[in-house]
C-alpha cells in the first residue's frame, strides 16, 4: 500500500459516505463504495437470519457492508451496554438494542456524517429508544473508561490504519470482565503484507487485514485474554471472515505492552 494513513482514512470515509448516499437515494450499497466489489453472500445482509432482516428498516439492510453477523456471536444479555465500532447504517446497533432490552443500551460509533444521518433515520423508523449514535474514530472512542459490557464490530477493524490503537481503546472502554464479539477479515499467516495489499486492491473491504498471528498478538498486547479467532468463510484467496472473541480480565489489570507488529 502506498497511501499514507491519513489518505487511507479519507479513502475509507469517502467510500462509506458514497455508500450511504446511494442507499439514501434508493439503491443498494456496494461494499466500501464505488470501484469495489459487488455485494455477494460473503458480505452484507445475506449473513443475517430472515427474522432479523424482517425486523429492520429496508435502508439498514441495504447499507449493511459487513463480513459477518457479530450480534449472533457476541453473547448479548438483557441490560448489557453494547458498542458497535464502525456502525454504518445501524444494522448491528438496532439488532443489539433488541437483544439487550429497555434496561440496556446500544451505542454506534462512526466517523462518516452520511452514515450517521442514515443510521439516525433508521433508528427513528425502528422506534429504538435505547440507542445512541456517536461521531468519532474507532482509534479514539468518545466514551469514558469502563462503561461498556460488550464491544462488537463488523468488518471494520481491518480498515483501520492504527489497529493497536483500536485494541487499546476497546480495552479501555470495557468494564473488567467485558468482552468483544467481532466479525473481521483476517489473513493467512503465509501471506505477506504485499500479497494482502494485492487482494485488498481487488476486494476493497479487506485491504489492511492482519494475519491470524498478528491479530492475536495485538489483542494480547492490549491486555485481552481468552482470545479466540475462528474463520467462518473465505472472502478472497487466503483471506477469511472470522469471529474474534476476547475478554478484559477482572482483578488487577496487566501491564500493556507494544506488539511486535500490528
Amino acid at each position: 500500500m502506498t497511501e499514507q494513513p491519513t489518505d487511507l482514512r479519507e479513502t475509507v470515509r469517502r467510500r462509506y459516505a458514497a455508500a450511504a448516499v446511494q442507499v439514501t437515494e434508493g439503491g443498494p450499497a456496494a461494499c466500501c463504495g464505488p470501484a469495489a466489489i459487488e455485494i455477494d453472500d460473503n458480505f452484507g445482509s445475506a449473513l443475517y437470519t430472515g427474522d432479523e432482516r424482517d425486523a429492520l428498516p429496508a435502508e439498514a439492510l441495504a447499507a449493511s457492508l459487513g463480513c459477518g453477523n457479530p450480534t449472533a456471536v457476541a453473547d448479548l444479555n438483557e441490560g448489557d451496554r453494547v458498542l458497535d465500532l464502525g456502525s454504518g447504517g445501524g444494522i448491528d446497533v438496532l439488532l443489539s438494542a433488541r437483544r439487550v432490552g429497555p434496561t440496556g443500551k446500544a451505542y454506534g460509533l462512526d466517523m462518516t456524517e452520511e452514515m450517521l444521518a442514515l443510521a439516525l433515520a433508521n433508528q427513528k423508523k425502528a422506534g429504538a429508544a435505547n440507542v445512541e449514535f456517536l461521531k468519532g474514530a474507532i482509534e479514539a472512542i468518545p466514551l469514558p473508561a469502563a462503561t461498556i459490557d460488550v464491544v462488537i464490530s463488523n468488518c471494520v477493524v481491518n480498515l483501520s490504519t492504527d489497529k493497536q490503537a483500536v485494541f487499546a481503546e476497546t480495552y479501555r472502554v470495557l468494564v473488567p470482565g467485558g468482552r468483544i464479539g467481532i466479525s473481521d477479515v483476517v489473513a493467512d499467516d503465509t501471506l505477506t503484507p504485499d500479497q494482502r495489499a494485492e487482494r485488498g486492491d481487488y476486494v476493497g473491504c479487506i485491504a489492511g487485514a492482519l494475519s491470524f498471528t498478528e491479530y492475536r498478538a495485538g489483542l494480547e498486547a492490549a491486555g485481552f485474554t481468552d482470545i479466540e479467532i475462528t474463520p467462518t468463510h473465505g472472502v478472497a484467496d487466503g483471506m477469511h471472515s472470522a469471529i474474534v472473541r476476547a475478554t478484559k480480565p477482572t482483578g488487577p489489570q496487566p501491564v500493556r505492552r507494544e506488539p511486535s507488529a500490528v
